[in-house]
């Protein structure tokens, strides 16, 4: 992947100060806090926030090797979604997004169902660089599937990747969807947000999809 340049690790001076400084309301919750999201949070966070940025992370590259028996499969035929690997040389982009208030117990309530209770994620705390102040990073939490969750599929040649995907529907719609929404968002980024695993699935489910399926069906997939 490419990578980007350094940027200093020092809070940014206009930014809300990180989760760990800020004062915890009653719940014990921040009063405010940014969510990194680099798989479908990017198109569809469904919960209230009052800023967004796009940016990445770095040290964690992007890999479809989480299973999902809900959102994008079935427990017969687990779809793939994408989870972080660390990896020194790594970049993943995404968006981070900035709850405050109720919107941190409302946002975190409804992700440890979306993302721990069914994706089977784990949270962890990451530097976001924003896209346009990289200079200024940010806290941010990420859930991140591990290889000792149950639904971890692990890793398998993009061509085996592209035909689950292909075979897969879930209750939050066709795997498809999933993939090419996720590669419409890279596509936005630029070239600097570059992906060749994701790319590289991509062009697998354009060489697979005239023969998977007639032509009427994979036009109503994408």
């Amino acid at each position: 992947m490419k990578q980007e340049s350094a940027a200093p690790n020092t809070a940014p001076a206009s930014q809300s100060p990180t989760p760990s400084a800020q004062f915890p309301r009653n719940d014990g919750h921040p009063q405010a806090l940014w969510i990194f999201g680099y798989g479908s949070l990017v198109w569809r966070p469904d919960f209230a926030y009052s800023n967004s940025r796009v940016g990445f992370v770095r040290g964690y590259s992007r890999r479809f090797w989480q299973g999902d028996t809900f959102h994008r499969g079935s427990d017969k035929m687990p779809g793939r979604v994408v989870t972080l690997l660390e990896d020194h040389e790594g970049c993943t982009w995404g968006v981070a997004y900035q709850v405050q208030g109720e919107q941190v117990s409302e946002a975190l309530k409804y992700l440890n169902v979306r993302e721990a209770v069914l994706g089977g994620y784990d949270t962890r705390e990451v530097t976001f660089y924003p896209q346009d102040a990289p200079d200024q990073p940010l806290k941010a939490l990420a859930y991140v599937a591990t290889p000792q969750n149950p639904g971890y599929l692990g890793p398998a040649p993009e061509e085996a990747i592209a035909m689950q995907i292909l075979a897969c529907r879930g209750f939050s719609g066709h795997n498809l969807e999933y993939l090419l929404r996720l590669a419409d968002f890279m596509q936005l980024c630029g070239p600097q947000a570059q992906d060749e695993h994701l790319a590289a699935i991509v062009d697998a489910v354009g060489t697979m999809l005239p023969c998977f399926c007639p032509t009427e069906q994979a036009l109503a997939l994408v």
